[in-house]
């Protein structure tokens, strides 16, 4: 590994499987369904041992993504977010569902007559309910009128769903999130049975509200950074150190008093930082150590008083604050395994937007 140019990044197949078999066992102990977010990875290969590990199927963020990795084998699709689809974007969603089972996120009438001018009877759809982020979805208790009008447009309705993103908010916030999820989505069911329709699929979670799911209202979730997690996930207490399958490894490549300077910038690792973060990422291996500062190609790393720096030309770890933007500006995971390079994964849906 010392031979490979810096910055890159690296996946320890051994903590993933660990993390995969971990969330597996929880949601079937609980009886829920596992519907893993593979924006997080972007990599057919984590794709297909999440399924292996139990996983019902795959959720993804766009169209584009629902493309590869149903040309990479998933046969069972959720895009979690309320598209509008138009006539291109449409044809390519029928072409998917030639070789899948897709199912689409809706939160208004337009949008779903919109899907099924566009995609036809091809599709099934979830009715997207705000349960406390404030970014898409409908009240939970309109979730009745807009499956309705997905049903009189010809649309066949899964369900309700919901993305507890606020869980995000503030460290500790995940438990009381997930309350605040389980409320809504059973309002939200209650008010589409009231329409006259089935709810086959209750679904929600998000990793720092995963482990809290009440699977009385909730009978899927969707987690995604859990498989690898990241600094946001240490910070937050939704998973320990050891739990980060992924790192970078970056060159120390100048030194001064008290700091150095690393070649990973902002466009290997991502430039993500939420205000409770200490720092732009966190070095597993110098956890007293501080990113205090980010350029396109250099980060900045700070020392208490009195700590012994690493050497120029020496290589660190660093854990990304947000995993999902790093994966994306990276062509390949190197994948180790006791500390030996066993294989290398394309980021198989990087730059997967449209």
């Amino acid at each position: 590994m010392d031979q490979l140019p810096t910055p890159y990044l690296s996946v320890d197949l051994d903590v993933l499987d660990r993390n995969l078999a971990r969330m597996a066992a929880f949601t079937a102990e609980r009886g829920a369904a596992l519907r893993p977010h593979a924006k997080t990875h972007k990599c057919l290969q984590i794709a297909r041992r999440q399924l292996d590990a139990g996983a019902v199927g795959l959720t993804v963020a766009t169209v584009a993504e629902a493309e590869i990795f149903s040309g990479g084998g998933c046969t069972d699709l959720f895009i979690a977010y309320p598209l509008w689809i138009d006539q291109a974007k449409g044809a390519r969603l029928r072409a998917v569902a030639e070789r899948a089972a897709v199912a689409v996120g809706v939160d208004s009438a337009a949008s779903a007559q919109a899907l099924a001018k566009h995609a036809g009877g091809l599709v099934e759809v979830l009715v997207e309910v705000d349960c406390g982020h404030h970014r898409s979805g409908v009240q939970p208790g309109e979730a009745g009128a807009v499956a309705l009008a997905a049903a009189r447009a010809g649309l066949r309705v899964r369900g309700v769903f919901t993305f507890p993103g606020h869980g995000y908010s503030a460290i500790g916030a995940g438990k009381d999130v997930a309350v605040q999820e389980a409320a809504a989505l059973r309002q939200a069911a209650d008010a589409v049975r009231a329409a006259g329709l089935e709810v086959s699929v209750v679904s929600g979670g998000s990793t720092p509200t995963a482990w809290y799911t009440d699977t009385a209202d909730v009978s899927e979730i969707r987690p995604g950074v859990y498989a690898l997690n990241d600094a946001q996930q240490w910070e937050l207490g939704s998973c320990e150190p050891a739990d980060v399958a992924l790192t970078a490894t970056a060159t120390v490549v100048s030194r001064a008093p008290g700091h150095v300077i690393l070649d990973a910038g902002g466009k290997a690792l991502g430039a993500d930082r939420a205000p409770w973060n200490t720092g732009y990422g966190r070095l597993p291996d110098l956890p007293e150590a501080r990113i205090t500062a980010q350029s396109e190609h250099h980060t900045t790393v700070v020392f208490p008083a009195g700590t012994p720096l690493p050497e120029p030309g020496s290589r660190v770890r660093v854990v990304p604050n947000h995993v999902c933007a790093t994966v994306n500006l990276n062509d390949e995971l190197v994948i180790t395994s006791r500390g030996e390079v066993v294989d290398r994964w394309a980021v198989a849906a990087r730059g997967a937007n449209t």
